[in-house]
């Protein structure tokens, strides 16, 4: 299976995963192991970035996973811009996952914000993946600003409705091919994190789905399947959907 490559840096893994929701930093960590992420979203804003007391970094290992710091809780372009750059100063990385609410109730992404945000941090060196909505318009603008990956919603944060819009990611997936394409956010549980690699895209970011899960062990492990199995099937191609039934042994040759 060919790799993930975003900015030029491989990942075996497909899948994305998030830190927040568990209950505490050991079953983060056995669920992070679970779901054989490699990439792992860490928010800026809520965690204790200088080690003073127990933090969500003491769990997750940086020689085994690639930390990708985001800006969650930020509102504006200037809060995620200041977010990002904290996260370099200390020493997270360079890498952000840029996000700019909009709208507080259904927290969707402040799209303009978004793309203000990723042109200056951009211009500093940073490589920028930054959550965004289903707009193609908006999801080319990024690009040329030069963001390093497109994550469009599959449906609100949190959610877990599943892809609720999948006309707007197909055309997503049909009309940006420089870069890949990851879903982030609405994901509730394995089929729909299937259903959206079946549609092509490059990979899943989701958090909510394990860490609220009744077993969130039982759910990461079930996600990376899903992932995986996602990608083999966009990969082998579908059969073609027919309206009658054909059979599934031929009947040429059997005699009457």
């Amino acid at each position: 299976m060919t790799p993930l490559v975003i900015a030029g840096r491989a990942f075996q893994s497909r899948l994305i995963v998030g830190t927040g929701k568990y209950k505490d930093g050991p079953e983060t960590q056995a669920a992070i192991e679970a779901s054989g992420a490699e990439m792992v979203t860490v928010a800026v804003r809520r965690v204790n970035l200088d080690r003073s007391s127990e933090s969500l970094l003491d769990f997750i290992d940086p020689r085994r996973y690639f930390l990708l710091p985001n800006t969650a809780g930020c509102y504006t372009a200037d809060e995620a811009i200041r977010a990002a750059r904290l996260g370099r100063e200390v020493g997270l990385s360079d890498w952000v996952k840029i996000e700019v609410i909009g709208d507080q109730a259904t927290l969707y992404p402040d799209i303009q914000a978004t793309l203000e945000a990723t042109r200056v941090l951009v211009k500093e060196g940073f490589t920028v993946l930054p959550y965004t909505s289903d707009d193609i318009v908006f999801a080319k603008r990024l690009i040329d600003a030069g963001a390093a990956a497109v994550m469009p919603l599959g449906a609100p944060i949190g959610s877990g409705l599943g892809l609720q819009n999948t006309a707007n990611l197909r055309i997503l997936r049909e009309m940006i091919t420089e870069v890949p394409l990851i879903v982030d956010a609405g994901v509730g549980t394995a089929s729909d994190a299937t259903v959206a690699m079946e549609l092509g895209f490059d990979g899943v970011l989701m958090n909510t789905a394990i860490a609220q899960a009744k077993d969130p062990i039982l759910m990461a492990e079930a996600m990376q399947h899903a992932v995986l199995a996602g990608r083999q099937a966009f990969l082998a191609g579908r059969m073609p959907r027919k309206l009658y039934a054909t059979a599934s042994s031929p009947l040429e040759g059997i005699s009457r």
